[in-house]
């Protein structure tokens, strides 16, 4: 039996993401605790521009506000950047809270 994480990024890619300016500790399943950036975000996933320890595949937790704890798994890596997927996609009325929690500036959220 296979254990690991069910990497799947179908059309994933093509969801909305936001821009935002979040730092997080991450929780590591093997190397701790470790601070990362979140540059941008979706209801699938984020992306992350200081990801020098991660490779495709890792899995972590992370706390975000509106939603909680939250895991999720590194889909791809390219020099500092990597993008995650989340393990559940966050219902859509907690990630337009998130949204106007972790952007505050209105004139970069998304259109209601």
């Amino acid at each position: 039996m296979s254990a690991g994480a069910n990497l799947s990024v179908t059309d994933m890619r093509r969801a909305a993401r936001h821009p935002v300016d979040h730092p997080v500790i991450a929780e590591h399943h093997v190397r701790g605790d470790m601070p990362l950036h979140i540059c941008n975000i979706s209801a699938h996933g984020f992306m992350v521009d200081n990801a020098e320890d991660l490779a495709r595949g890792d899995r972590l937790m992370i706390r975000l506000p509106v939603i909680g704890l939250i895991e999720a798994y590194v889909i791809w890596t390219r020099d500092t950047r990597a993008g995650f997927q989340f393990e559940r996609i966050i219902r859509l009325d907690d990630f337009v809270s998130l949204i106007d929690t972790l952007q505050p500036n209105p004139r970069l959220r998304r259109r209601r």
